[in-house]
Parts: C-alpha cells; sequence; structure tokens
C-alpha cells in the first residue's frame, strides 16, 4: 500500500519536506508522524494513514513536493496488529 502527501490546504499546492521521520525497513502506525513539511503557512508533521512495515521511503529532506505525491510504500505483512 501506498502513502501519499495529503491535501495542505486552501491554497498550498506545494511543500518543502523539512524531516523525513521514518526509514525503509521501519514498522509504522496509524497516526504516526512520517514527515515534516514546511509551507509559506506554516511547519505541520504529517501522520500516516497506513500501517505495516515500509518498503520504501519515496521522498528525501529538502525535496520539494506536492498533495497526491508519492511518500512512502509499505509491505501488506504484519498489519493487522498495528491497526
Amino acid at each position: 500500500m501506498e502513502f501519499v502527501i495529503p491535501n495542505l490546504g486552501d491554497g498550498v499546492d506545494k511543500a518543502d519536506v523539512a524531516r523525513v521521520m521514518v526509514h525503509e525497513g521501519e514498522m509504522i502506525a496509524i497516526d504516526q508522524p512520517v514527515l515534516e513539511l514546511e509551507t509559506d503557512k506554516a511547519t505541520v508533521e504529517v501522520p500516516s494513514t497506513v500501517a505495516g512495515k515500509i518498503t520504501a521511503v519515496k521522498v528525501k529532506q529538502g525535496e520539494k513536493v506536492k498533495p497526491g505525491q508519492l511518500v512512502l510504500v509499505r509491505s501488506e505483512e504484519h498489519t493487522s496488529e498495528l491497526q
């Protein structure tokens, strides 16, 4: 399953990745912060909407991102105990 950048609010169509808070191979839970994004208006932590083992992280610190952009991919295994 994939996790993408959510809607960032009215009039916000891009953000800078200030910090990536997860790593490939790590287990994540729903609502766990995965990114810190900076926009013109604020700095916010973005929580995960998925749980499981991260198989790939597709963004890096300093990168510009937009809503709908792929952030991470996680495996389907071991998700029942995290949800």
